[in-house]
C-alpha cells in the first residue's frame, strides 16, 4: 500500500503498486501510520539532542498519484463514505501539524481526494509528460465536502482559478496548473519529478528551521482547514 524510506533527513512516503491508489480505510490508515512514524523518529532525534531539520516527500508508483476515494467500496453505505472522509481528515491533520516542510511529487493522475492530498502539502511538483489534476466532483454529481472547499480557498489564490477548478472540472496538465499557480514546478518524467523534489527538500532542510515553529506557522496559515476538520490544536501539543 505504501512505503516509507529515509535519505538522511528526508523522508519519502510512496504509495506503492500499479493500481489507482484509491483511498479506502486500509490505505488511509497506512498513510497515517507512516506519518506517525515520521513524527516519532523526529521526536526521538530531538530527545537524543539532534536538532536537525527534516522534510517529507509524498509520491506514488504507477500511472496514478491517487484517483481519489474508493467510491465502489463506499457506495453501499453513507457511513462508509463518512468513515473514509474522516480518515482523510486525520491524514490532513497529521500533514498540517507535521514539524517539517512537506512536498507532493505528483507522478501521475491526481483526482478529487487525490488532488486534495497533494494540496495538503506545502509544495506541489508534477510531471508534465503524464497525468492531470482533476476535481471530478461536478462530473460525477457529487458536492465537494466543506473542508475540501476551505482547503481549495487557502491553496489556490485566484478566485478565477478556483472557479475553473471546481465549477468547470478541467483535467489540468502540469503546464496549465503551473500557469494557474496551483503547482510550484513541472518536470519531464516521474524520476525527474522525484529528483527535483529531493533537491527542494535538501534546500529546505539546509535552512535548519525549527520544526515546531515551522508547523506552528503552517497551522496559522491553514487554521480554517484545521477548524473545519476539528483538528485545531496548539503547537505545544505537536
Amino acid at each position: 500500500m505504501c512505503s516509507l524510506k529515509r535519505r538522511g533527513n528526508i523522508f519519502i512516503l510512496t504509495l506503492t503498486g500499479p493500481d489507482e491508489h484509491r483511498f479506502n480505510p486500509q490505505l488511509l490508515d497506512a498513510i497515517r501510520s507512516s506519518l506517525r512514524r515520521v513524527r516519532s523518529e523526529v521526536e526521538s532525534a530531538a530527545a537524543a539532542g539532534n536538532s536537525s531539520s527534516f522534510a517529507l516527500i509524498t509520491t506514488a508508483e504507477g500511472k496514478f498519484f491517487s484517483n481519489g476515494y474508493d467510491i465502489d467500496w463506499a457506495k453501499t453505505s453513507m457511513d462508509q463514505m463518512i468513515l473514509m472522509d474522516n480518515k482523510l481528515k486525520s491524514v490532513a491533520s497529521e500533514l498540517i501539524t507535521l514539524p517539517m516542510p512537506t512536498i507532493a511529487a505528483v507522478s501521475g493522475h491526481a483526482s478529487a481526494a487525490g488532488f486534495i492530498l497533494a494540496m495538503i502539502h506545502d509544495y506541489i511538483l508534477m510531471r508534465r509528460d503524464r497525468g492531470f489534476l482533476y476535481m471530478s466532483e461536478l462530473d460525477i454529481r457529487q458536492v465537494i465536502p466543506p473542508w475540501f472547499a476551505v482547503l481549495i480557498k487557502r491553496r489556490i489564490g485566484s478566485a478565477v482559478a478556483r472557479r475553473e477548478v471546481v465549477l468547470k472540472a478541467p483535467k489540468l496538465t502540469a503546464d496549465k496548473a503551473l500557469e494557474m499557480g496551483i503547482i510550484d514546478s513541472a518536470h519531464d518524467g516521474a524520476e525527474e519529478t522525484l529528483a527535483a523534489a529531493v533537491r527542494l527538500a535538501e534546500d529546505l532542510v539546509a535552512r535548519k528551521w525549527d520544526g515546531q515553529t515551522y508547523a506552528g506557522n503552517r497551522m496559522e496559515l491553514l487554521s480554517e482547514v484545521l477548524n473545519v476538520i476539528g483538528a485545531r490544536c496548539s503547537v505545544a501539543k505537536l
